[in-house]
């Protein structure tokens, strides 16, 4: 599996008379595109041959990752950096969440997995629009709404949709929310745009608040519950502490972290197919303390080897 990472060198090469960049990466810093975006953080990146397009903000983009680097078309090298997470040592974080042999082979099969930087507002609605649904219909949904409420956007042969704003979702009609599959998670996007509208809020002031109050903003939110909004500020805000607590994580936690718990609490949570907000919140504790500062990268490690190996 090749080991790539942070960019010291970049090069323009012209083919068919487009710019495509590449950046040249340490082998020091691990990344590993394939699994980054295949591990159920992001749901709008579609693979077309060896290559992965996208759709982040105003811009579609592609790019592949060769032996040496990565490739990227329509988008500059500091974006790629910031997006993909590069800047942060990879190696330091896997010393520092390696304290188990089960973490260790989760990180030994997905080695080079990376916490994407997402638009926050986007994240915000996707993971809305999530809640109990498998990853198809979440893309389906996305697509759906995009298609209705975004700008089209012609690249490389493809059309692709931009995530629409919180203007356009406030004005949007229930109706039509659900028209797009979004079912009782309709009236939540509705509000929630509203909301942002009415008060000008602000995602990215989120960053220099400690994780707890960044938290509590996201949770007044309407249909935003702990899960969401720990995964806001784990894959779009950059609170690698968060550790967003789900039916995989539960299971890790049953099957290999029982120890850490009292037997009553691991019996009473077997037997529940949904958690309370205080056990969601014993085992988010418990995360955050054992794992340390990465938490949430350690959560992803977790939940997508235990997602791919049953």
């Amino acid at each position: 599996m090749p080991k790539i990472g942070r960019v010291n060198k970049k090069r323009l090469v012209f083919k068919k008379l487009k710019i495509q960049m590449k950046t040249r990466l340490n082998s020091s810093y691990p990344f590993n595109l394939d699994v980054t975006l295949c591990c159920g953080q992001t749901f709008r990146w579609d693979k077309r041959g060896e290559w992965w397009y996208g759709i982040v903000g105003q811009k579609a983009f592609k790019t592949r990752q060769i032996s040496d680097g990565l490739e990227f078309e329509n988008i500059d090298t500091d974006f790629v950096k910031d997006y993909f997470g590069l800047n942060y040592n990879l190696s330091k974080i896997y010393s520092k969440i390696s304290k188990d042999e089960y973490i260790k082979r989760a990180v030994d099969a997905f080695y080079g997995l990376r916490i994407l930087r997402q638009n926050p507002w986007e994240c915000l609605i996707s993971y809305i629009c999530a809640t109990y649904k498998n990853i198809k219909a979440i893309r389906q949904t996305l697509l759906n709404l995009a298609k209705k409420f975004g700008d089209k956007i012609r690249f490389d042969g493809y059309d692709f949709y931009t995530f629409p704003t919180a203007e356009k979702l406030a004005k949007a009609k229930v109706e039509e929310l659900v028209d797009c599959g979004l079912g009782y998670r309709a009236k939540y996007v509705a509000e929630t745009a509203k909301m942002v509208c009415k008060c000008g809020f602000k995602f990215e002031s989120l960053r220099r608040l400690a994780y707890e109050k960044a938290r509590e903003e996201l949770l007044n939110f309407p249909g935003v519950g702990l899960k969401v909004a720990d995964c806001v500020l784990l894959f779009s805000l950059g609170k690698f502490e968060a550790f967003p607590v789900d039916v995989w994580i539960k299971r890790v936690i049953l099957r290999y972290y029982a120890k850490h718990f009292s037997d009553n609490f691991i019996q009473k949570i077997s037997n529940k197919q949904s958690l309370s907000n205080a056990e969601y919140e014993k085992m988010n504790l418990f995360g955050r303390k054992y794992f340390g500062k990465y938490a949430g990268y350690a959560q992803e490690y977790l939940y997508h080897y235990e997602r791919t190996k049953s």
